[in-house]
C-alpha cells in the first residue's frame, strides 16, 4: 500500500470510506471480511471529496463504529482535487536515501504545490530499459497531499476515538480490491482476455459522489485522476428541481435508472421524468471524463495500452448504467464486485468496494 502515513502493523483493520451521501466501513483480518456496514451523513458535512464539518462526520464515524463493533484501527480513503499524483521516471537508483533525494528533486518542477506545506510518498512500480546503451531507469509514483487536507481527514477520526493507521488514495484501494477480478476473475467485463492479464492495462472507474479514475496494470498504477463529475451533481441536481431531500433523490436515481422506458416506472411522472433527465445528462458528462482521461493518459511517454474498462462504486448499482456508459465506450467495459462481497446485496457491495480495498494489505 503507498501511504500517506505510517504506524505499527495493525490486526483487524478497517477501511473508512467517506463520501456526501455516508461512510462505508469493511473491516477484515487476514484478507478476509468479517464486518462490515454504511452510515448516513447530514447534508453538509462532506462535499466534492473534503471533509465540509468535522463535528458532524466525528459523530457518524462514532456512531458507526459503537453501533457495529468494529476494530478502532482504520485505514482512510482519500480522493480529492488537492492530491496531486505523477509518474516519474528516474535513474535506477539501488540506495533508498538516493531515490528519495531523486524523487524531491524531481517533485519539486512536476508537483504544482509547495512541497513543504504537503506530505510525499513514492513507490516504484516498474522497471525502463535503457536505449542505446543508456542506463536503465524506473518508474516511480509520486504521491502529494496537502499536508492540511489531511489533517481535516484524521481530526474526525480522532474525534470518534478511532486510530488511524493509514491514509491511502482511494484509486489505490479500487486498483487492489478489483485487480483480481479485472485479472480473469469473475465477473469481467465482455470481451476482456483474462489469459494476457500483464500486456494491457485497466482503466478502474468508480462512479460515486465524485468519480475516481485510475488505470493500473496488475496492482501497478500508472496513472490516476479524480473528477468532481458523479452522483453527487446528479442527485443535487434532481434534489433543486424537486424539492426532495438529497438521500430520497439518490433512491429515486436508483429507481428510475436507465433500462426501461419511462412510462412504465412507477410513481410520480413529473419526478421519474427528471431523474431520467438528469441521469442521461450525467451519464454522458461521465462518458466525456472517461474518453478525456483515455486520451490524456495514452498521451503519455511510454504509456500501456488500456484493454478494458472496470467500473465499480454506487453509481454501477444503477440500473442500465453500465450498459448506456458500454454503448459510448469502444473497449470490453463492465461493473465488477470483489468476490468477497458474494452474498451481499448488489447496491451495498458496490458501496463497500474502496473501503474494502483500504482494509487490504498491498
Amino acid at each position: 500500500m503507498l501511504q500517506i502515513r505510517r504506524q505499527k502493523k495493525p490486526g483487524r483493520v478497517v477501511g473508512v470510506e467517506i463520501e456526501a451521501g455516508g461512510i462505508a466501513a469493511a473491516e477484515v483480518d487476514s484478507g478476509r471480511i468479517t464486518a462490515a456496514a454504511l452510515e448516513p451523513l447530514a447534508p453538509g458535512a462532506f462535499h466534492e471529496g473534503e471533509v465540509a464539518d468535522a463535528d458532524l462526520v466525528a459523530q457518524s464515524l462514532k456512531s458507526l463504529f459503537s453501533q457495529h463493533k468494529l476494530s478502532k484501527q482504520v485505514r482512510l480513503g482519500i480522493g480529492n482535487q488537492r492530491v496531486v499524483v505523477r509518474t516519474l521516471r528516474l535513474p535506477a537508483i539501488e540506495d533508498p536515501k538516493e531515490l528519495e533525494a531523486a524523487v524531491l528533486f524531481q517533485a519539486q518542477e512536476q508537483i504544482p504545490m509547495p512541497l513543504d506545506q504537503a506530505i510525499l510518498e513514492h513507490q516504484v512500480v516498474g522497471a525502463v530499459p535503457g536505449e542505446e546503451g543508456a542506463p536503465p531507469q524506473v518508474e516511480v509514483v509520486v504521491v502529494a497531499a496537502r499536508r492540511e487536507m489531511v489533517g481535516q481527514f484524521v481530526e474526525p477520526l480522532r474525534r470518534a476515538g478511532l486510530e488511524p493507521v493509514g491514509i491511502d488514495l482511494s484509486a489505490f484501494a479500487m486498483i487492489r480490491a478489483l485487480s483480481d477480478v479485472a485479472a480473469g476473475g469473475s465477473p469481467a467485463p465482455d470481451g476482456a482476455d483474462p489469459a494476457q492479464p500483464e500486456k494491457e492495462a485497466v482503466l478502474y472507474c468508480n462512479v460515486g459522489d465524485i468519480t475516481n479514475l485510475a488505470v493500473a496494470r496488475g496492482r501497478s498504477c500508472l496513472f490516476t485522476r479524480v473528477s468532481m463529475v458523479g452522483l453527487e451533481g446528479i442527485v443535487r441536481r434532481l434534489a433543486g428541481e424537486t424539492g426532495l431531500i438529497p438521500d430520497h433523490a439518490s433512491q429515486w436515481l436508483m429507481h428510475v435508472g436507465l433500462n426501461r422506458p419511462v412510462e412504465q416506472i412507477e410513481g410520480d411522472p413529473e419526478v421519474v421524468s427528471r431523474a431520467r433527465a438528469a441521469l442521461e445528462e450525467g451519464v454522458g458528462n461521465l462518458v466525456d471524463e472517461l474518453r478525456m482521461s483515455l486520451d490524456y493518459y495514452a498521451a503519455q511517454e511510454g504509456a500501456v495500452p488500456v484493454g478494458q474498462v472496470v467500473l465499480c462504486g454506487p453509481g454501477s448499482a444503477i440500473p442500465g448504467l453500465v450498459g448506456t456508459m458500454a454503448s459510448s465506450i469502444d473497449l470490453p467495459f463492465g461493473a465488477a464486485l470483489p468476490p468477497a462481497f458474494a452474498g451481499y446485496q448488489g447496491d451495498v457491495a458496490a458501496r463497500l468496494t474502496l473501503a474494502y480495498g483500504l482494509a487490504l494489505e498491498n
